[in-house]
């Protein structure tokens, strides 16, 4: 029995509520390319057992047969050295399928064993290049797991942001080099009781989510109810909800494969330009981050071009922690701003949204124009990123 609740993880469709958190999530998996999310919330709200429950219900992976950094055998530009130089000459590319892996960083974790280490000596002394891969290598195409990110390293957060951004981990030590992919869905967690992040590098978290225990009696009763079901036997819950865990499993990978054909219109685009203008959001990395999330949760719902509630779910998720940044600002202000913005935003939708327009490049006279014509927008939107029954 202790082995079958060693193998067993707790479902993430049988998580109750936390409907921002589920959502950032989600759409990470989808397009790991968004950067990541950051949730923060005081003890016991979920946070760990959300993110080893997303990393349990993600489909297979194909991988290069024996690469020890999982390449992806269709993207040869973002293979490791290894695999560049074992398949040089367009020879078929053996291919294996993996579990999606899951990686907790130790919040002692150097820099060394985070992005790995080349051995020297062994170069010098035999010229061969000897890469020992670190988490980065372990965790890519997986979910990269750090619980009590603000604990960490500021240095080695750094590191991990950086990865994440780039997709590479690049090595260069005394003239040689080494490099391999490093695309993984990065999840931090902190309980802000305990200290926060500093500025910089929370803005570097894609996505953040703020999340505190639930108030509402009933729900906290399913709490208590689903988790001694899960407690007495793992197994049995575990299958109950098998028929939604595969269903959202599913969801998941036709979204990845249709969020690179997801379309959007310069009037979207102008959109969050606005949106980010209004609340005064330093630099441009809340912008494209709205975008990738809204294509990754248009792509969700198995649509080819995004609309207003895309990209008003999206910045729930991308603005809150970057509008409360900055010294000359007042933040309760910043976040009320924020909610009327995104509540505008969502009832586009509702209301009727223009077509998109056909050419995406338009003129400044005629974004002017399609800026001006813009529909009234009021009421607000059901979440359509919940799992939960």
């Amino acid at each position: 029995m202790e082995k079958s609740i060693m193998r067993v993880i707790y479902p993430f469709t049988a998580i109750v509520g936390q409907k921002r958190m589920r959502r950032a999530l989600i759409l990470n998996a989808i397009d790991t390319r968004i950067g990541g999310v950051l949730i923060r919330g005081e003890r016991g709200t979920a946070k760990s057992t959300a993110a080893r429950a997303l990393a349990a219900l993600l489909p297979p992976v194909q991988v290069v047969q024996g690469c020890r950094f999982g390449c992806d055998p269709r993207k040869p530009i973002s293979w490791c050295t290894e695999c560049r130089e074992r398949f040089k000459d367009d020879q078929d590319v053996p291919v294996e399928t993996r579990q999606t892996p899951f990686i907790n960083l130790p919040i002692s974790a150097t820099e060394d064993r985070v992005v790995g280490t080349l051995d020297i000596e062994r170069a010098i002394q035999k010229g061969e290049r000897h890469f020992e891969p670190g988490v980065l290598a372990s965790a890519n195409r997986g979910l990269l797991y750090i619980d009590e990110v603000n604990l960490l390293d500021d240095h080695v957060v750094d590191v991990l942001l950086d990865s994440a951004a780039m997709g590479m981990n690049i090595i260069e030590r005394e003239g040689i080099s080494f490099a391999h992919p490093a695309r993984f869905i990065l999840v931090g967690t902190m309980n802000p009781e305990e200290g926060d992040l500093r500025p910089q590098l929370l803005d570097r978290f894609a996505l953040s989510v703020e999340i505190h225990g639930i108030l509402e009696p009933r729900q906290r009763v399913q709490i208590m109810e689903r988790n001694l079901a899960f407690e007495a036997n793992p197994e049995t819950f575990r299958k109950e909800w098998l028929p939604m865990e595969l269903e959202l499993s599913e969801k998941i990978a036709q979204a990845r494969k249709l969020v690179d054909r997801v379309r959007y219109t310069s009037r979207d685009l102008l959109v969050i330009a606005d949106l980010t203008a209004k609340m005064q959001v330093d630099g441009h990395r809340a912008d494209l981050v709205i975008l990738k999330a809204a294509r990754a949760h248009a792509a969700f719902e198995g649509r080819e071009t995004i609309n207003p509630r895309d990209i008003a779910l999206a910045a729930e998720l991308a603005l809150p922690h970057r509008v409360k940044a900055g010294p000359f600002r007042h933040s309760e202000m910043g976040v009320t701003q924020l909610e009327e913005q995104i509540e505008q935003l969502k009832g586009a939708a509702s209301e009727g949204a223009p077509a998109p327009e056909k050419e995406q490049n338009a003129t400044e006279e005629e974004t002017a124009q399609k800026k001006s014509q813009a529909p009234p927008i009021s009421r607000l939107a059901t979440n359509p990123l919940d799992p939960s029954p």
